[in-house]
């Protein structure tokens, strides 16, 4: 299930652990909220923010280390064992039926739809999302979902470190004693807020490409993809509607045969 921990994401995963405990280490050691309830026996708030971060950098491993969904053999019979008979895929075009049954060229696995090859982690994975550089790992079809969690569960522990930071800054009439009182927590405040941004963006991006039932890949490459072709600029042959679509994503788990769905709307629009 997991990935080997001193790969090649070593040096990425442990420049964040250390990042993340550096600036917690920072809220703690200025005059902050947190500190200053330490110092006075409220231990409420900062046992909860340690735990959160604590939390968050497992998460984190959880994310980057599970595998997202490779391919390691062949599963050609997987489609029509589930339901999918030659009698639907004959109500497709041809074209689009035989590009279905593809091979990859790199690593000579027949491809389930949605997969694809990840020059990185020298795999094909379901459902291929993107390759994050954050995580050093691939997102597909069995981590997609605890990306999103470990996003929204970061984007929590970010503002609330960067509120903490906020009540840190000492007021200094002089602007240079200022900046050598708060330049550090003045770095970290900027650091959190840049990191906010990025994840809020990354999860509002996310959510709202589940809701169509679509991926990043699918979404930036639709022009490239061979069964997206032949459909309309507007049209998803794997959108069920933002209710079904959120519901498959977060509560429905396996191995999802995507050729079911695709003969489906196929067979829906003869």
């Amino acid at each position: 299930m997991f990935k080997n921990v001193f790969g090649s994401g070593f040096l990425v995963r442990t420049s964040h652990v250390i990042l993340t405990w550096v600036i917690t280490l920072i809220l703690f050691l200025h005059d902050t909220e947190l500190r200053k309830q330490e110092e006075t026996g409220q231990l409420v708030q900062p046992v909860l923010f340690v735990l959160l971060v604590l939390l968050s950098v497992l998460l984190y491993f959880a994310v980057s280390l599970m595998d997202p969904g490779f391919i390691l053999s062949d599963d050609t019979d997987l489609q029509f064992m589930l339901g999918v008979t030659e009698e639907q895929q004959d109500m497709i075009p041809p074209a689009t039926k035989s590009l279905r049954q593809r091979r990859c060229g790199h690593c000579l696995l027949q491809q389930p739809m949605r997969s694809k090859h990840c020059q990185t982690c020298q795999h094909c994975v379901r459902r291929y999302d993107h390759h994050c550089p954050w995580i050093e790992n691939c997102v597909g079809e069995r981590n997609h979902r605890w990306f999103v969690f470990y996003l929204a569960f970061q984007l929590l522990v970010l503002l609330w470190g960067l509120r903490i930071a906020w009540t840190g800054f000492t007021y200094v009439p002089i602007w240079h004693q200022w900046l050598r009182t708060n330049g550090v927590l003045t770095a970290v405040t900027m650091l959190l807020a840049l990191l906010s941004l990025i994840v809020l963006l990354l999860l509002g991006s996310h959510l709202y490409l589940v809701s169509l039932n679509t991926t990043t890949w699918e979404f930036m490459s639709r022009h490239r993809i061979s069964y997206l072709k032949h459909c309309g600029a507007d049209e998803n042959p794997f959108d069920r509607g933002t209710f079904q679509n959120l519901w498959g994503f977060f509560c429905i788990w396996g191995t999802v045969v995507w050729e079911q769905v695709y003969f489906k709307e196929g067979s829906d629009q003869v």
